[in-house]
């Protein structure tokens, strides 16, 4: 079905023998020639008691993360940031903090402008930062590393835009259109509370305590209190909180 050649054979650590040592045995008398390239033996995903397999009951299936309501791709986030060799320890809490990352970086993507055009150097020297990640023995999490980079760098959004979907060929996220889903989806909301006070975290991560106490600081600017505006805003100061005010509402963000 696959031909006589085979670049990439993958696999769980425990299959490297007796399974493929069998596979190449196999394959190899029966084709005559050498069969496959390379060899990739994935180390196993752990509960906190230890691997986690079918025979104890306790697997995970991309259906059972959208039945909870994750996005796989969430998790997929959460395995890119460890190394293939190393085990990977699976929690629900490990897994909602991908999530809170995740849903951070898409909000950093989705405040990229496309403008400034494409600085070519620029991309190709991160194209070449990335590579050398990926050539590192598949270092998922460095690459990972790079793409926030990326959003760093002293270039134009048009460029950050470009890079990052030329790294998501390789880490599948979705990010671009993830992104463009979120700032429509932004922007219709602002459209729709136009002259109402809005309250924006800046990671899109919204914390309702936080929030109520920056509206509580601008109904006391409306009644002339700045007093107790002045309170409350240092009060969030002192929660590592800054606000920014803007036309009908205000940011905010941690720092």
């Amino acid at each position: 079905y696959n031909g006589e050649y085979l670049d990439l054979h993958c696999g769980g650590v425990d299959n490297a023998f007796p399974h493929h040592t069998n596979e190449i045995a196999q394959s190899e008398s029966y084709l005559g020639h050498p069969w496959c390239s390379h060899w990739c033996h994935v180390a196993h995903l752990n509960t906190t008691d230890g691997k986690m397999s079918k025979s104890k009951g306790e697997f995970l299936t991309v259906s059972l993360l959208e039945q909870k309501g994750y996005d796989p791709l969430a998790y997929r986030f959460f395995c890119l940031q460890s190394h293939y060799r190393k085990s990977l320890v699976f929690t629900w809490e490990n897994l909602d903090n991908a999530v809170l990352a995740y849903n951070k970086l898409l909000a950093k993507i989705a405040n990229l402008k496309d403008e400034g055009g494409v600085d070519e150097a620029v991309r190709a020297e991160y194209r070449a930062k990335f590579s050398k990640e990926m050539d590192n023995d598949l270092n998922t999490a460095m690459g990972v590393t790079v793409l926030y980079d990326v959003l760093k760098a002293e270039t134009s959004g048009a460029t950050k835009l470009a890079i990052i979907a030329d790294l998501d060929e390789v880490l599948s996220l979705d990010l671009i259109a993830k992104a463009a889903a979120l700032r429509e989806k932004n922007a219709a909301a602002a459209a729709q509370s136009a002259g109402a006070f809005t309250v924006i975290a800046e990671d899109g991560t919204p914390d309702e305590a936080v929030e109520a106490l920056i509206r509580q600081r601008a109904d006391a600017k409306k009644a002339k209190n700045f007093a107790e505006a002045d309170r409350i805003r240092d009060e969030l100061k002192a929660q590592g909180i800054e606000v920014t005010d803007v036309p009908n509402g205000a940011k905010w963000k941690r720092i």
